[in-house]
């Protein structure tokens, strides 16, 4: 796998993933499957929301968290929307016209229950006309051990052909949710664009969801930590994104 780093106008960080076809001639090509933005690595207000995550003395109250999740969810949705397709249209106004540049894409947007629902509603605030789709993933821990697999039982989606399709998963710990979600939603049909937004993910997360999405995927993030523990929860992270938002579970 080969990893490059560059630098937008906007000084936002992009990281271009790219990896080898099977072909071994020198002459293989290099594909661009993955496209990732972190924007934690930038000074902004951004890093003051994911400050207030983490810190334990604050967490807690359950309403500032779930609101700070959305305000990461709104700055992310921001920068996203600069990715998408846009065309001029004009705009009456009570002393006139205006041309205005708008957004075209059809977009739907995609949460994992329960932790993913105060993320979902960022996006929402930003983009008030996409459809939405909703699937419940859970860990299911085998034997009580530190081993789970991910158990899909819920999806309620739109058609998802040529559209725009936002995957949002607060915490990208090891990236089996994330690919268990999208194996649900491909019986909707094939998007033209896929991207995916968390709060917070893991090095080894990234790694793993790397080659299972379409070539071009972006992948949108506020922080990314070095690694997981024995239970796959991202160190140091935040705990357990769900359980903050909206109480502890049996």
């Amino acid at each position: 796998m080969k990893f490059k780093e560059y630098s937008s106008e906007k000084n936002i960080s992009f990281y271009f993933f790219k990896i080898k076809t099977k072909n071994l001639c020198r002459f293989a090509q290099n594909l661009t499957v993955l496209i990732l933005h972190n924007l934690g690595t930038n000074n902004s207000v951004l890093n003051q929301f994911i400050s207030e995550i983490r810190d334990v003395n604050i967490q807690n109250d359950a309403m500032r968290f779930r609101r700070n999740i959305e305000r990461i969810g709104e700055i992310l949705s921001y920068e996203l929307s600069k990715t998408l397709a846009y065309t001029e249209a004009t705009v009456q106004t009570p002393l006139g016209n205006k041309a205005m540049i708008l957004p075209t894409n059809s977009l739907v947007l995609c949460s994992v229950l329960r932790a993913g629902i105060p993320l979902h509603q960022g996006l929402l605030n930003y983009f008030d006309t996409a459809e939405n789709a909703f699937i419940s993933a859970y860990r299911y821990h085998l034997d009580n051990s530190d081993e789970f697999e991910i158990i899909v039982k819920y999806l309620a989606a739109p058609s998802l052909e040529n559209k725009t399709l936002i995957l949002t998963d607060p915490m990208l710990a090891t990236g089996k949710t994330l690919e268990n979600t999208y194996r649900a939603l491909k019986s909707h049909g094939t998007p033209k664009q896929i991207h995916i937004v968390s709060v917070i993910g893991s090095k080894t997360g990234i790694d793993y969801i790397e080659n299972l999405f379409p070539e071009n995927t972006h992948l949108w993030i506020a922080a990314i930590d070095e690694k997981l523990n024995a239970k796959g929860y991202i160190v140091p992270g935040l705990g357990d994104a769900g359980d903050l938002s909206y109480g502890t579970k049996l």
